[in-house]
């Protein structure tokens, strides 16, 4: 017997077929004489259609109202993944973030869970009985309101609960049948991968790669979760995530991701004094506004200027603070560019193998396309490129570093 948290996405929900489908599958696990707990999505679309619905009536909306709007589409999954499991005759109960609790601190949006305890949930699994938890959702750990864990907090979700009813395995359900070197809509000839590194997933994750949330995958490595992606329409192997010790052969590039939810903004002539970085990231820190990419330009004339990027769902809020903050730091002009792609090769191998940053470089220069930001870590290389290129750039980087599969 063994204790799996089974978490499913939006397209594994998206209407009552699929939650049929869903129910099945637990089924399937319960029958087998496992203990299981189940975390839910909303609706395919849903949490789409109620973050609009917010930013139409105020680009600049209160955080706090926020989370109580989009909070709403797990609710209703988790009730309708309820009936359906009932049905078919497993016992089960529907489960709220408040109610588990999920504490989490005030950070709206984007909460870091504080605190989860699973022994209620897991007194529930052990006399037979399935808990259907509503992903994503929080309560913060002073007043008490709804919070909401970022876009695909459902992961993180999981995760969290599985460390805390201390499961065997946490399978992430979705609409691909694993994880794979590329996306398999924009290069056909991508590889799924049998087993992938926490820390590669991590980064992949990090700069755009949509099969898991990133702070799910950070957590997973911290606490030990074994991570599993499976498809929801398909009975295939899916793709392990597991500690580098696990990896037998490890691949220069294992991946190539991409990010189009990113914008770049130019501070133009920053005055060039020590603290002047202090004062712009302290403001976006305090805005809640995560920054990636950073770059600063020699100074010339006292002035320099200084590049960084961040999510497009944050640029009308960093905008709003850098303009309040012009007389404060300075600057002559805020630029924003929200028509730019983030294009990032991962893989461990890195560190032990020279010229992977020349061979990103030479494949789009063949190709034509101009790079505006570099970053790099130890085992990762991004560039920021023009939104148009995106495919192009992903196509030419993934047979460049030799990760097509054979025709």
């Amino acid at each position: 017997m063994a204790r799996i948290v089974m978490k499913f996405g939006g397209t594994s929900v998206a209407d009552l077929d699929r939650i049929r489908n869903v129910a099945n599958r637990v089924k399937r696990e319960v029958d087998a004489g496992n203990q299981v707990a189940v975390v839910v999505s909303a609706m395919s679309g849903v949490t789409n259609q109620l973050v609009k619905w917010c930013q139409d009536l105020s680009p600049l909306h209160d955080a706090r109202e926020y989370d109580t709007v989009v909070a709403t589409g797990e609710q209703v999954t988790t009730g309708l993944t309820a009936i359906a499991l009932q049905t078919i005759g497993v016992d089960a109960r529907s489960w709220q973030g408040w109610q588990v609790p999920i504490v989490t601190d005030q950070a709206h949006g984007k909460a870091r869970v504080e605190q989860i305890d699973g022994a209620v949930l897991i007194e529930r699994m052990e006399a037979g009985q399935v808990p259907v938890i509503a992903g994503f959702q929080g309560i913060e750990n002073t007043r008490h309101r709804i919070t909401t864990l970022g876009r695909g907090g459902s992961d993180l979700s999981a995760v969290a609960i599985a460390a805390a009813v201390k499961a065997d395995r946490c399978d992430i359900y979705t609409d691909v049948d694993g994880i794979y070197t590329t996306d398999p809509r924009i290069v056909p000839r991508a590889r799924k991968l049998e087993r992938i590194s926490f820390e590669e997933m991590l980064e992949l994750a990090s700069v755009g790669a949509k099969v898991l949330q990133t702070r799910s995958v950070e957590l997973a490595m911290k606490l030990g979760v074994r991570v599993q992606v499976v498809s929801s329409f398909e009975d295939k192997p899916g793709s392990l995530v597991v500690d580098e010790d696990e990896i037998v052969e490890q691949p220069v590039v294992s991946g190539i991701a991409y990010s189009r939810d990113d914008a770049k903004v130019t501070l133009r002539r920053v005055p060039d004094r020590p603290g002047v970085a202090a004062s712009v990231f302290g403001l976006m820190a305090k805005a809640n506004v995560n920054v990636d990419m950073i770059v600063q330009n020699i100074g010339a004339d006292g002035t320099t200027d200084m590049t960084f990027t961040v999510g497009k769902a944050d640029l009308a809020r960093a905008q709003d603070v850098l303009g309040k903050a012009q007389p404060e730091i300075g600057y002559e002009a805020v630029l924003a560019d929200p028509e730019v792609a983030k294009i990032s090769v991962v893989g461990i191998g890195m560190r032990s193998h020279a010229g992977v940053a020349n061979t990103m470089f030479k494949a789009l220069a063949e190709k034509g396309i101009n790079i505006q930001v570099i970053s790099t870590s130890e085992i990762k290389v991004s560039v920021l490129v023009a939104a148009d290129y995106t495919e192009l750039a992903v196509r030419a980087l993934h047979t460049a570093y030799g990760l097509d599969a054979p025709a």
